[in-house]
């Protein structure tokens, strides 16, 4: 799919040619393994161009520059996010490089796609992306993925601290798990693959993933694809920025660097918040005005999932019984997937004999190509039911694993209260109750 892309020449040498010693922001944390997740909150940062860090890197020695208070063996290093569009804002015509309308999105190229730079141990916190799907193009070096189902996300000990819009992290370093602390992340179904450059892989809506450097330098490009679900995401993200801030800016107004992720700019007042909110709610009856009723699925109280029609004035019913049907499922997508049936499925990690890596089982993406290039096999997921119950109980455990004090203590803090209220799960039930009070 990509070997004739222009793109694939993008390695850190030759994008620090190109760049002509533009400085670039690059997230420092450390090599060291703790139960506790590194988030983006925790490193610190650097201004640098491609040619320090490339020096710094392979040298592994102190040297002068913004990456002398940085020890090779100890830190690592990662430009991430960085948007091509701006990145390359005086060299339009490298967008031609990337050619995502081979995967059939027509149209689409480097202007909607972003960079990813790092060195060996540089990683991306375990999150789910609230928009879209996923599509990662890997450059130079090799990356390893952990991916659990959105099935999971239970298990997943889901937080919004720190704060950033259209990501969900979770409080589980999943390549060093603390299980005496989160327990349900036993039943949590990994999926590991190892992304080769000139391979790419396609993330589904809501998949978290953990995403690691396994060589010394790195490049990846990705491009998130919008898809018909995100109008009702983007009202379940004002949702949550309005409570995140409200809550944690009243819990101290003068300290936001602990709560508030480095990629948002700063807090946002309440009117700023509901101004938001009320646009997301209206861009959501502007677009389905517009648009033929689609399938939802509708969940009732007593946990039944049914399949209903969406339309602007029936987003929630009352039943023959009296209890009411919270549509609570995601829009499905009724066009034809744009992949074709050489899109090979990453197997949850412990279905094949694995090979261990501290623990960790892994699958090195070997198995998925042949030296040919052709498909060598086709593997199977199997998709596992959802149950209710079960996710009922492991959100109760959940809850009461985020209760460190004594059990006589009985203090509730902002992030626990946070965690329940914007819990992904009820911030949509809410998102369709605002969406039912605009309607009625």
């Amino acid at each position: 799919m990509v070997f004739d892309w222009p793109a694939q020449h993008w390695t850190a040498e030759h994008l620090s040619k190109v760049l002509h010693g533009k400085q670039i922001r690059f997230r420092m944390g450390m090599k060291s393994t703790d139960t506790v997740p590194q988030f983006e909150t925790t490193c610190s940062y650097v201004e640098a161009t491609l040619e320090e860090f490339l020096t710094w890197n392979w040298d592994h020695s102190s040297i002068s520059g913004p990456f002398t208070d940085y020890d090779y063996s100890k830190f690592w290093a990662y430009a991430d996010y960085k948007y091509v569009a701006s990145l390359f804002e005086d060299n339009t015509d490298i967008f031609q490089d990337v050619i995502w309308s081979d995967f059939g999105f027509h149209g689409r190229n480097g202007q909607e796609s972003t960079l990813w730079i790092g060195s060996l141990g540089a990683h991306t916190p375990c999150h789910l992306d609230s928009y879209g799907c996923n599509l990662v193009f890997q450059v130079q070096g090799r990356k390893r993925w952990h991916l659990f189902p959105p099935e999971d996300t239970p298990f997943l000990y889901p937080t919004r601290i720190p704060y950033e819009e259209s990501s969900v992290f979770s409080k589980v370093n999943v390549v060093n798990p603390d299980f005496k602390r989160f327990p349900q992340f036993q039943k949590a179904r990994r999926h590991v693959v190892t992304l080769s450059p000139g391979q790419v892989l396609f993330v589904p809506r809501h998949w978290w993933h953990y995403v690691e450097s396994i060589d010394p330098v790195t490049v990846s490009i990705n491009s998130w694809i919008e898809l018909e679900e995100d109008h009702q995401a983007r009202v379940e993200e004002a949702i949550t920025r309005t409570l995140v801030c409200a809550l944690k800016t009243a819990e101290d107004p003068h300290s936001t660097r602990a709560w508030l992720n480095p990629t948002e700019v700063e807090e946002t007042s309440h009117e700023v918040n509901c101004r938001y909110l009320n646009r997301a709610v209206s861009a959501f009856f502007d677009h389905y005005r517009t648009s033929k009723p689609v399938e939802i699925q509708a969940l009732r109280t007593n946990g039944e999932y049914v399949k209903k029609e969406l339309s602007v004035h029936s987003l929630m019913e009352v039943d023959q019984t009296g209890s009411q049907n919270l549509t609570s499922g995601t829009v499905e997508q009724q066009a034809a997937s744009p992949f074709g049936p050489d899109l090979v499925p990453v197997q949850p990690s412990s279905e094949d004999p694995p090979s261990e890596r501290g623990g960790i089982l892994e699958n090195d993406g070997k198995d998925f190509v042949a030296k040919d290039g052709e498909q060598f096999e086709k593997l199977h997921c199997t998709k596992k039911q959802r149950i209710m119950s079960k996710h009922e109980n492991a959100i109760g455990e959940q809850i009461a694993s985020n209760n460190t004090m004594a059990p006589s203590q009985t203090f509730i803090s902002t992030d626990n209260l946070l965690d329940c209220l914007v819990n992904p799960q009820v911030t949509k039930i809410v998102a369709q109750l605002l969406i039912q009070g605009r309607s009625l």
